[in-house]
């Protein structure tokens, strides 16, 4: 599986990157902000995206609409600080099929991720 992680936080891209290699073997690319993902799309297509929401260049809210405009399956989970109901259903609107509010335990992580492929299998 191939997994992009879209985070300005070098740091929080390790944790998810910890994360998700306990949950198999994976091919996983990093972003450092929504610009710096959009360039390695046309090289690496990702199976699943990790994408925080506050980043410079372009914000992960900007890049999940402008993908959703060419990929409209892919799926996405929003990691961010973000927690009011009002973002996140801004976000669902925009295109992701799940949400995480930063911190998060490594088990919560791992149980979006799952989820979020179950329901993709299962449709």
């Amino acid at each position: 599986m191939k997994i992009l992680l879209v985070d300005d936080s070098k740091t929080m891209r390790n944790i998810q990157r910890s994360v998700l290699s306990q949950l198999g073997e994976m091919t996983i690319e990093e972003a450092c902000d929504g610009q710096d993902a959009m360039s390695k799309l046309s090289s690496f297509q990702p199976d699943l995206m990790l994408v925080d929401w506050n980043m410079p260049n372009m914000d992960g809210l900007t890049f999940v609409k402008t993908y959703r405009t060419k990929n409209k399956t892919t799926p996405i989970i929003m990691v961010t600080t973000e927690s009011e109901r009002s973002r996140v259903i801004e976000a669902i609107k925009a295109g992701v099929n799940n949400y995480v509010v930063k911190p998060f335990t490594p088990d919560l992580l791992s149980q979006r991720i799952t989820e979020t492929l179950s329901k993709l299998q299962a449709a």
